[in-house]
């Protein structure tokens, strides 16, 4: 007699239904429909293969294409039926790891070669045959001697294979001809991927460790409906043309070279936007902030005392002292110990608090070649970074203001943000009492403020946790910014007190905050978000003033001096070239205006002006009227022309 057990359905209902009853049997019970739909099953809050057996009492869900965890599990198993086609066409390949991410899903391979792009159209032709084969994805536990035998010729399996622990199950998932060590779970049929697309392939090194061999990783994505692909392609298309690093050599803001990796040169154009970003924050924090300079290089004591040395040392930049060819100092990756050395060196009075020190010193993190990416992962960097000493009492209000603030700092760019709360990771400093302590005041504190907010939970910084803040920009991409972090940690460490109105000594709390981030990073973010068509207060070049003609010269070289003393950064292209050929290179160059002198306008003290992204419609008026529209755009900072 098979033993029953007791299914709980979403809305409460309990079916009692034989043990080792699966999820696709439950479902074709409650309907066709609802089989038809079924994808996977969450099963005790886990997510389970629809013909897993269930073999005691539990929860079920039938999850459908709309379930949120619907398009991860379809993207792991496109994954498997890539991997599937790249064997059938090169069954030499030995075969790593295969897992969904973000926008899609990756797998890596070891084969002979590089993959080139007609390789791909191939793999990608296989991966629709294979799909439309239908073959099941069928799951079996199997024990280590016989995983081993499966996978007797695939190194790469044999070595995770043999990190398993004794009392883990092993899972090996097959589809069709194609099997692999997988924990699953899958789609029910490879018949269910309908919409994918490969996207590229790049060398990735096995187990990310650059002491390994290379292997060749195929990235692509899929999705349920045909127009979410289709838009999901053009949003990759419009971030292929926004690419920073490409505009950045276009619009001669930037570069980098191989005699400094991961530090950009600025270039005179690059380095007045540069500098237009920090007068920005400059000017918003002027009263309320107290800008400093710090050393660049510190000694170990501090490090240690910090507890980087312990917690971050591989990605400091390490001085060797010639006498013991040992390190005992490092550049700076962060500039909070600097504040906090600066801030005890005096005494303070609770009349202070909350005292707000931000520093734009360059600072260095020693990030593996491999990682670099433009201006998105460097090694050398400025951020716009403060640190609060403020007592508890304080918490509520000041993140108040340093949320307004920082909201305020991105609607200019337009730009909106979401916010996540994230807590105590794995490595840390610190007791659970100061991390409940911690986490308590400032939650509350964020909850004060009537924000909406995400829990991430472990993302911690490892001394204290944290508000971060997640800007869309105007394709849709997410970017993580500011931070708002609360440190319990470096006040104890450091020994910091104030001075309260009892007259005895307190301890202080430490704010950390970040706005742009790091300023390289910050503006690559905006190169993409105004695809290089920045708005008038930030273009390195304003105006572009083109004569007509030789004739018009000194009029045009005129009206750029009466430009440039009014404060506007304007230059004369007066080239012997066509009036066509010129003003095609401003547009390429995105300026945002080109201010025309013809003969007429010449005469009567004036311009025929084109507005960037207007097309060839002109408007001509007086210079005056002209100077006037400018200043006043760039003193609103209006995001548009």
């Amino acid at each position: 007699m098979s033993v029953s057990i007791r299914v709980t359905l979403p809305d409460g209902s309990v079916r009692e239904v034989p043990s080792g009853t699966t999820a696709r049997e439950i479902a074709e019970g409650i309907g066709a429909g609802l089989a038809r739909a079924a994808l996977a099953a969450r099963v005790n809050g886990t997510v389970w293969d629809l013909d897993r057996p269930i073999d005691a009492d539990a929860t079920l869900a039938i999850l459908t294409e709309r379930d949120p965890d619907a398009l991860e599990l379809l993207r792991h198993s496109s994954a498997h039926i890539l991997a599937t086609a790249v064997r059938e066409l090169f069954p030499g390949a030995a075969i790593g790891f295969g897992p969904p991410i973000e926008n899609g899903f990756y797998y890596d391979f070891q084969v002979d070669r590089p993959f080139t792009p007609e390789d791909l159209e191939r793999i990608e032709a296989k991966m629709g045959e294979v799909a439309a084969r239908d073959y099941p994805f069928v799951r079996e536990v199997v024990d280590r001697p016989a995983a081993n035998r499966r996978f007797a010729d695939d190194p790469l399996k044999l070595e995770r294979i043999s990190e398993l622990r004794d009392d883990e199950t092993i899972t090996v998932y097959t589809d069709g001809p194609f099997q692999d060590l997988c924990r699953g779970p899958h789609i029910p049929r490879t018949g269910r991927l309908k919409h994918f697309k490969l996207l590229s392939a790049a060398g990735a090194y096995w187990r990310g460790d650059e002491r390994r061999q290379m292997l060749q990783r195929i990235y692509g994505t899929a999705c349920f409906k045909k127009d979410e692909l289709d838009a999901y392609l053009h949003r990759l298309e419009e971030a292929r043309k926004r690419d920073h690093r490409r505009l950045g050599r276009e619009l001669d803001l930037f570069m980098f070279h191989p005699s400094a990796p991961g530090a950009a040169f600025w270039t005179e154009r690059g380095t007045t936007l540069y500098n237009l970003l920090v007068e920005f924050v400059r000017e918003r924090q002027a009263g309320a902030f107290k800008e400093i300079k710090t050393p660049l290089m510190y000694n170990k004591m501090l490090w240690e005392l910090s507890g980087h040395w312990g917690k971050y040392r591989e990605n400091m930049f390490m001085v060797l002292n010639k006498e013991t060819n040992e390190a005992d100092a490092s550049l700076k990756p962060m500039n909070c110990p600097s504040h906090y050395l600066l801030y005890a060196a005096k005494k303070h009075s609770y009349r202070e608090l909350p005292l707000r020190f931000v520093t734009f010193d360059v600072l260095h993190r020693n990030e593996v070649t491999g990682a670099l990416s433009g201006l998105t992962r460097v090694r050398q960097f400025a951020q716009d970074d403060c640190h609060v000493f403020l007592s508890e009492g304080q918490i509520a209000d000041e993140v108040s203001f340093l949320m307004d603030f920082i909201l305020g700092y991105y609607r200019t760019f337009g730009l909106e943000a979401s916010l996540k709360f994230a807590t105590r990771p794995e490595t840390r400093i610190g007791s659970d009492e100061m991390w409940d302590r911690a986490e308590a005041a400032l939650r509350a504190a964020l909850e004060a403020t009537g924000m909406p907010y995400e829990l991430n939970p472990g993302d911690g910084a490892f001394y204290g946790p944290k508000i971060d803040f997640d800007v869309t920009d105007s394709i849709g991409r997410s970017w993580q910014l500011g931070t708002i972090q609360l440190d319990y940690a470096a006040p104890e460490r450091f020994d910091l007190v104030y001075v309260g109105d009892d007259n005895a000594e307190h301890r202080p709390v430490v704010i950390h905050r970040a706005v742009s981030g790091s300023f390289e990073r910050f503006i690559a973010i905006l190169i993409e978000h105004f695809a290089g068509a920045f708005p008038v207060w930030l273009a390195p070049e304003q105006v572009r003033v083109i004569p007509i003609s030789d004739a018009q010269g000194d009029a045009g070289r005129r009206l750029v001096e009466r430009l440039q003393a009014a404060g506007i950064r304007a230059h004369l292209d007066d080239r012997n070239e066509t009036l066509n050929y010129r003003v095609r290179e401003g547009e390429v160059g995105k300026v945002p205006y080109m201010a025309v002198v013809g003969q007429r306008e010449a005469d009567s003290d004036g311009l025929a002006l084109r507005v960037r992204g207007a097309g060839k419609k002109q408007d001509v008026m007086s210079a005056e009227a002209f100077i006037a529209r400018v200043t006043d755009e760039a003193r609103t900072r209006a995001l548009a022309p």
